[in-house]
């Protein structure tokens, strides 16, 4: 008999199952894919730690969180810089000075104001969609080369039919900074998240390749409480409708080259580009290994969006009234299932930050197991 059975290998079902173990507590966490660390899962090729899910940059203000991730590994010092590729020309993300003089010729944040307040000054009233929203925070030009075509791409749907709220705080910064993260702490762990994620689950019970929902009777028998990190339409055969998501796939190339885009990050954002972005994982680590040897190939991952269907990885749930009214009705009935605790992103239909899931699973820790 366990204290508790973990449903899920992810950040959050592995800090839940560190704290538990660490309190005394008997765990099992099971896993239905072949192996652990959910989509911040990494694995070598090439001297390189490739991010099998896409890419994963950890940062917070949380200094808490920082210091806890801290006890499992060391982080490097990467920034998040990725650049905007529009037809072959190259812009500076998030929109800063860099991108306006390239957009614009200017130089001065003055000049870069006065050409932003003309074109957003051009839409009058309430903004009603996320094309309107664009054009009313940065104007015409940015949004037609930057936003638009990856946008479109990134949810499948025009942008008058998406909703304002997606990028309602939508940034850029009247200085020459290309650090994509307002965050004061930021950076990689050096041998990979599926290393991190190892050591939290170090004495824990773990099964892989065993999915919950096969055998759910069963292992909730074993168990004092379950704590359930997949999809919650899942959890209950979707007897109430299928929640929404946006999936993404991948097509991952080794190449013998040293250097195919010279950026981690460059996202495409035409529309004829059928891929959003190429990862190039190599510069996560500064081009080089775990032992610090210079990688001579390199790794790349090109990026695809696409609806959500049965046997795919859900990643971005779709925030729309039909979806958070068929949320708050799975989590009414959640909130009826004795002995079961839903957390995660799937388990919570929302799309959270690592360090947001952290701080999550830490406080349901707290809660569940005292202070810890």
């Amino acid at each position: 008999m366990y204290d508790y059975i973990v449903a899920g290998a992810g950040l959050f079902g592995a800090v839940f199952a560190h704290e538990a173990r660490r309190c005394g507590k008997k765990v099992l966490v099971v896993e239905k894919r072949p192996h652990i660390a959910g989509n911040t899962y990494t694995e070598e090729v090439e001297g390189v730690q490739v991010h099998k899910y896409g890419a994963h940059i950890f940062h917070t203000n949380n200094a808490r969180v920082w210091n806890y991730v801290g006890q499992f590994s060391e982080f490097n010092r990467y920034t998040n810089s990725p650049v905007a590729n529009y037809r072959g020309e190259i812009y500076s993300l998030p929109f800063n000075m860099y991108t306006f003089n390239r957009m614009w010729g200017v130089a001065t944040p003055d000049e870069a104001m006065k050409k932003i307040s003309e074109q957003r000054g051009a839409f009058k009233g309430t903004p009603t969609n996320l094309e309107e929203q664009a054009v009313s925070l940065v104007g015409r030009d940015i949004y037609e080369k930057l936003i638009k075509g990856y946008t479109e791409k990134q949810w499948g749907r025009s942008c008058r039919e998406l909703p304002p709220d997606i990028i309602k705080r939508l940034p850029f910064r009247l200085t020459y900074d290309n650090n994509y993260f307002n965050s004061l702490y930021q950076g990689i762990p050096v041998n990979g998240y599926t290393e991190m994620v190892s050591r939290m689950l170090d004495g824990v019970e773990v099964k892989l390749n065993t999915d919950f929902l096969e055998d759910k009777l069963s292992l909730m028998s074993m168990a004092g409480k379950v704590i359930f990190t997949g999809p919650i339409d899942g959890y209950f055969g979707c007897r109430l409708g299928a929640l929404e998501y946006r999936t993404v796939s991948f097509e991952t190339e080794i190449m013998d080259t040293e250097n195919y885009q010279g950026n981690a990050v460059v996202n495409y954002t035409d529309s004829e580009t059928p891929w959003t972005r190429i990862i190039e994982h190599k510069w996560f680590t500064f081009g080089r290994s775990a032992s610090g040897e210079d990688i001579k190939k390199t790794v790349i991952s090109r990026e695809y969006s696409s609806e959500w269907r049965p046997g795919a990885e859900p990643y971005y749930p779709i925030i729309n009234e039909k979806n958070v009214k068929l949320y708050e009705a799975y989590s009414r009935l959640a909130e009826k299932e004795n002995g079961v605790i839903f957390g995660g992103r799937l388990g919570e239909y929302r799309y959270y930050d690592m360090d947001a899931v952290i701080e999550s699973a830490l406080k349901l820790s707290e809660k569940e197991l005292g202070k810890i």
